[in-house]
């Protein structure tokens, strides 16, 4: 059926960065947002690709890095790309990323996935961040950080951010790269999974998602962490992977990140769960206690190479086994 042109109301920004999105999202893909929402559990998922999260590395040189976590047994390296102590500088993008994943693979690692800073479509650099990352292999960005606006409510800060997320997702379906939020305990957006739903409904998962870490899930949903997972699994396309345990005293609980397998999260019902959700992709292990982090003094760089190597490689290890028991590459 036509409809008389004068008959069609005007389109308010929202609505039209919304359907630019989807529009966009739809052209360097073949599936369609309802497939990737109703698509059947996978019996054996892809192999992931471990990555390791170059954070507490950022003093050591990419090669450097790269050596070390090589020999620690992981596949791959997920870069920083964000100031002030990124490995490498937005600014620098079009000449640093290359050279830093020249690297990664002189020692026989994959960059399946960087960490970035991005918000939105102005974030500075971010346009030649996503393209370059692209066209060099890269699948997967993690997007910065987002705060609520107190003035504005919880419902007003989605309701404003929102159309950043169209904006991103039809920019990543363009240049045929993935964008995810970190689902971040504590007061940030995405600390509360329902909120991440809100804001990703009805945007294709195959430009923007969520980078889902277990340890921030477990310490904002308790208990109903398998459900957070289930709300919103369509759009998880990585994941992150550390471990943590609740320090106590009256009237207060605190995390403590810990290594792998010291800690509280529940690995086997969480690999499980996502092998019965098909949910697959590159998977970054964070590296955030003693002595990666909360040393007394910045370590000199001999003293990283020296002391950050064999937990390095432990965690690794623990992943790995991980991986390979429920039936993810490893």
């Amino acid at each position: 059926m036509k409809m008389d042109a004068a008959s069609v109301p005007p389109l308010s920004r929202r609505d039209f960065v919304s359907m630019l999105a989807l529009a966009g999202a739809a052209a360097p893909f073949s599936a369609t947002l309802g497939r990737a929402q109703s698509a059947p559990a996978a019996a054996v998922p892809a192999p992931s690709v471990l990555h390791v999260f170059s954070k507490p590395f950022h003093q050591l040189s990419c090669a450097q890095t790269a050596k070390l976590i090589a020999a620690a047994g992981a596949g791959g390296i997920d870069y920083t790309v964000r100031v002030p102590q990124g490995h490498v500088l937005p600014k620098n993008v079009s000449e640093d990323l290359p050279r830093a994943i020249d690297a990664a693979r002189a020692a026989g690692l994959k960059v399946e996935m960087i960490t970035t800073e991005i918000t939105s479509v102005r974030t500075p650099h971010a346009e030649n961040v996503i393209r370059t990352a692209a066209k060099l292999g890269v699948k997967y960005y993690r997007l910065g950080s987002f705060n609520y606006d107190l003035k504005l409510g919880v419902a007003g800060t989605l309701e404003k951010i929102k159309p950043d997320f169209a904006e991103l997702a039809a920019l990543n379906a363009s240049a045929g790269i993935h964008g995810a939020i970190q689902n971040h305990a504590g007061a940030r957006v995405g600390s509360a999974i329902w909120d991440l739903y809100e804001l990703l409904r009805g945007l294709d998962p195959r430009a923007i998602g969520v980078q889902y870490d277990i340890r921030h899930g477990l310490a904002e949903g308790g208990q109903s962490w398998p459900l957070a997972i289930r709300r919103i699994a369509p759009w998880i396309r990585c994941t992150d992977i550390k471990d943590f345990k609740w320090q106590q005293v009256p009237g207060k609980a605190t995390i403590e990140n810990v290594p792998l397998g010291e800690g509280i999260v529940p690995f086997d019902p969480y690999f499980q769960l996502l092998r019965e959700l098909a949910v697959t992709g590159p998977i970054s292990l964070h590296l955030e206690y003693a002595p990666f982090e909360r040393n007394p003094r910045p370590l000199t760089v001999d003293e990283q190479l020296a002391q950050l190597s064999e937990p390095t490689r432990k965690d690794v290890a623990a992943v790995r086994a991980l991986m390979v028991k429920h039936g993810f590459g490893g």
